[in-house]
């Protein structure tokens, strides 16, 4: 589980809930059915107009995405990896690394690899392989794109309550006695929908791109990795060709310690 989605999600809703009772605002007021129905099934209605339905249908898939923790190998482990790998092609030869294909479990890094190992130059194994990222991505963007409209829709449906709320208030000023409750309940749907769309949807969106640049980033040190045994370089030189896709404290301590790995 991707932890980080959960603690955010409970630090805003026990944030707010907090603020709320701070204000002096009872939890009770905020039990509006009317409100919750404009909000969630008003933007539920809204999205499902924006998007075709072969989009629509991936949402269940997305919150899978969201709060399932991405299962990627660490850029450190698939440096060492490529580093082992050349080590392999510059004593055996390329085709050696063709065993190595069975026991790899991500499909793209395996495609990437049989590539090479078939023949096929350079320029064309990149192609296919950047193609692919670029495919992965839209598809990715489409998937936030949904977050980002729902985020957009709340918050304006959130006044659209209030209004119906506030005309249904003002069309019983005879009550005067029921006239301030009946206000206050009016701005609920307001608040709903300011808390879904900069609480959940946007930050939602947001996950999903920064998901999809950490998986793109993976790809791209595959691709490197693969074109550099495919072009003879030496173990050390790949190692720190794909050490640049590591941050500075973490390249510098990585490239330390492969190097007393390697004088030992």
């Amino acid at each position: 589980m991707d932890k980080t989605t959960l603690i955010g999600l409970i630090l805003g809703v026990v944030a707010v809930g907090i603020g709320i009772v701070l204000k002096g605002v009872s939890p009770n007021a905020l039990i509006n059915p009317a409100a919750i129905l404009i909000i969630i099934g008003g933007t539920a209605g809204a999205v499902t107009i924006a998007f075709p339905s072969s989009e629509i249908k991936r949402v269940p898939k997305l919150f899978g995405i969201l709060f399932k923790e991405q299962q990627h190998m660490k850029p450190s482990e698939l440096i060492m990896m490529f580093s082992d790998w050349a080590q392999i092609a510059r004593k055996e030869g390329l085709l050696a690394l063709e065993v190595k294909t069975n026991e790899i479990e991500d499909p793209f890094l395996k495609n990437g690899l049989s590539l090479a190992v078939d023949g096929q130059s350079a320029d064309y194994i990149r192609d296919v392989l950047t193609e692919e990222i670029e495919a992965m991505e839209e598809r990715h963007l489409t998937g936030a794109a949904i977050f980002t409209q729902a985020g957009t829709y709340a918050p304006t449906l959130g006044v659209l309550g209030a209004v119906v709320g506030l005309i249904a208030a003002l069309s019983n000023m005879d009550k005067t006695d029921e006239l301030g409750h009946a206000i206050s309940a009016a701005f609920v749907a307001t608040l709903l929908g300011i808390f879904t769309g900069y609480v959940l949807w946007h930050p939602f969106a947001n996950k999903l791109r920064r998901k999809s640049k950490q998986e793109a980033r993976i790809k791209y040190m595959m691709i490197e990795g693969i074109l550099s045994i495919l072009e003879g370089e030496a173990p050390r030189v790949i190692e720190q060709k794909l050490a640049s896709y590591l941050p500075a404290g973490e390249r510098k301590a990585f490239l330390e310690e492969s190097s007393v790995t390697k004088d030992e």
